[in-house]
This record gives structure tokens, C-alpha cells and sequence, in this order.
């Protein structure tokens, strides 16, 4: 291990042979560090955390600390993080809780910019992208490569449905349907998040049908019912609307259309 001799490691902290630890990082008892990760100085890393292979953790980070959740009294819960992920500076990440699943959860290959916050309970899966300064409450869940705008806030039971986009300053209080882009205070649903769809391989009449469903669903008017049975006389079925529509029809069982948060 490459330790700095300013840095704190816990004797009974299980960090593989290859992690670097800077000067005034401080590494808890009860942390696990994957091999090729590389923390740098002045980054607390504390509680029952798991951190995964090749992930980098920049100066002023703060990993599993409790949760600011005024019903937490010291329950042993976790912070799990996965691999290939990249943690800038003063990013705080807190453990889950006993009401929540006692688990918040980092996917893989992840960038978490400058000074982001992941409440307790959250879930993020793989290639998630945050600018800087972006909050996420308590129990919020992140799809697969879904892209944040610096300084957007969510709510806390909000989902953000896979490869969807968040502007800038965006208030999310509700859940973001997959494959679009949403934006405002409050936010609303503007268009397909045609870049990100290109980026992943979606092919170009899959992109097309879902700016068709997108117009019926979120401009046309009506009821969702109404809309889904249009879609369908239309022949839009490909498996992105499939899955749009199957998304949305969890969302509105939820309060206030979030669907981790019961009715």
C-alpha cells in the first residue's frame, strides 16, 4: 500500500495492497477499498463502507458519514460503492438508514463532480454523470446512465429513468420518465434526450418513435390511457416506449408520481 505517513488508516480497515492513501485522509475501521483505488488528500472515508476497484476519490470528500435524517440513532448500516467510479472534490455520500433498504448504493463508472450530495438511501446505477453541486435527497433512485446539469435538487422517492437528461438548476419533485429531458421549477418534460440516445446506439427509428410517443404523451392532452392506446394504434412498440410507457404507469401508482414513495 502506498500510505502516506500523514495519512490515518484504522489497523483493522481491509484496504488491498495497491491503494494510494493521501496526507490527512483519514480511513475508518469498518472500510473495505478495492485494489487501483487511488485516494487522494485531506478525503474522510468512514462507517460500514465498501469501496470497490479503481475509483477516484478527490481532496475534501466525505464517504459514509450518518445519515442527516433526525430518525437515525446509530443503526449499522452501509454505503456500498462499485468500480471505475470518480468522486471529485467535496462530494458527500452518506449511509443508508433502517426505514430505507439500510443501504446506499454507487453503481460503476460513475462521475460525481464537485461538491454533489447522495442522501441516505439513495441508488445510483452505472455511468451516471452529476455536475457540480447536485443534490439528491433521501431514497432517490438513479437508472443507468442518467445525466445531471450542474446545481439540479431531487427530491427525495424520486426516480430518474434510465439515460434521461436533467438541465441546469432543475427542481425534480417528481419521477423523470426514462430516455427524456426534463427541465424548469417545476420541471417539465421537453423532448427525447436525443444526444444521450445517439451516444448509447439507439438507432435512429427507435429515437423518431420515441419523439412521436413523447408529443402524445406529454403535449398532446388527455388521458394516459388515452395516449398509450394511440401509441399502440400507431405501431410505436419498440422496447424504449415499451419501457417508457411500463415506467410511467409505476409512477403514477406512487404519490405524487414517485413511485418509491407509497400512496
Amino acid at each position: 500500500m502506498k500510505i502516506h505517513k500523514l495519512a490515518d488508516v484504522h489497523p483493522k480497515a481491509k484496504v488491498a495492497d495497491d491503494v494510494v492513501v493521501g496526507p490527512f485522509s483519514l480511513i475508518g475501521e469498518n472500510v473495505t477499498i478495492g485494489g487501483g483505488t487511488v485516494i487522494h488528500n485531506g478525503v474522510t472515508i468512514i462507517g460500514n463502507t465498501e469501496i470497490g476497484k479503481n475509483n477516484i476519490v478527490f481532496p475534501g470528500t466525505v464517504l459514509g458519514s450518518q445519515p442527516q435524517d433526525k430518525k437515525y440513532e446509530g443503526e449499522p448500516t452501509r454505503l456500498q460503492i462499485g468500480d471505475n467510479n470518480v468522486i471529485r472534490e467535496c462530494v458527500t455520500i452518506n449511509l443508508g438508514t433502517e426505514k430505507g433498504a439500510r443501504v446506499t448504493k454507487i453503481g460503476n463508472a460513475c462521475l460525481l463532480m464537485a461538491c454533489c450530495h447522495i442522501a441516505h438511501d439513495c441508488t445510483l446505477g452505472d455511468s451516471v454523470t452529476m455536475a457540480n453541486g447536485v443534490l439528491l435527497g433521501g431514497h432517490v433512485v438513479v437508472e443507468d446512465d442518467v445525466t445531471f446539469g450542474g446545481l439540479a435538487a431531487v427530491h427525495h422517492y424520486v426516480t430518474l429513468g434510465k439515460l434521461s437528461f436533467v438541465g441546469g438548476l432543475t427542481r425534480v419533485a417528481q419521477d423523470v420518465p426514462p430516455f427524456m429531458t426534463v427541465e424548469g421549477n417545476p420541471s417539465k418534460v421537453w423532448f427525447p434526450n436525443k444526444i444521450g440516445l445517439e451516444r448509447h446506439g439507439v438507432s435512429a427509428e427507435s429515437i423518431d418513435a420515441l419523439k412521436q410517443a413523447h408529443k402524445i404523451l406529454f403535449r398532446k392532452g388527455g388521458t394516459r390511457a388515452e395516449a398509450v392506446k394511440e401509441i399502440k394504434e400507431k405501431g410505436l412498440t419498440t422496447p424504449e416506449i415499451e419501457y417508457l410507457i411500463e415506467f410511467l404507469n409505476r409512477s403514477a401508482n406512487g404519490r405524487n408520481r414517485r413511485m418509491q414513495e407509497p400512496a
